[in-house]
């Protein structure tokens, strides 16, 4: 099987765990409410991983996970039909957990061909929109929660130097998935 292939058969496999999976450990639903994040004051979203797929993503290098990019319906919407900057009240929400082989694959394939994704990684993260309360960050509030409680202000500093390099994306680094 070519990688391409296999790169799009993890893709839709994700996806369909994503739609499917439970509460995960460092990626609870919450509630409305609860602790805010330092700097943008954003709170953990109740029922965010019942919302969208908008996209999936392996990342590689140090990072080396697989990645679940959810919008609430504002979010999916402008995903979806390419609409940007994204409307004011769009969320999106980025889940990821390590990228582990299936050792069932190897037993199939005489090698580690399939690959799933494992343990959850680096808590969740969201973007939140509104041009106005958050105009010096281009429009959007950023937060990661660990296990549920708000990481610490210095993650929070680093976000937007990071989705800075893509401001004709509105800062949002995936696309849509088709």
């Amino acid at each position: 099987m070519r990688p391409t292939v296999l790169a799009l058969v993890t893709v839709v496999a994700l996806a369909g765990m994503v739609a499917d999976t439970g509460r995960a450990s460092g990626q609870s639903d919450g509630q409305v409410g609860g602790e805010a994040v330092p700097i943008f004051g954003i709170t953990l979203p109740a029922g965010y991983r019942e919302w969208k797929v908008i996209a999936v993503a392996h990342e590689e290098g140090k990072l080396n996970d697989l990645r679940a990019i959810l919008g609430n319906d504002i979010a999916f919407a402008a995903a979806r039909d390419g609409k940007l900057p994204y409307p004011d009240g769009s969320i999106v929400a980025r889940l990821a957990w390590s990228y582990d082989p299936l050792p069932e694959s190897e037993k199939a394939f005489g090698q580690a061909q399939s690959f799933v994704a494992g343990s959850p990684k680096n808590g969740v993260q969201f973007m939140v929109k509104d041009a106005a309360k958050y105009a010096a960050t281009g429009g959007w509030g950023y937060a990661q929660f660990d296990n549920g409680k708000p990481a610490s202000e210095a993650v929070h500093n680093a976000c937007f130097a990071c989705h800075a390099i893509v401001p004709a994306r509105d800062f949002v680094f995936n696309r849509f998935a088709p």
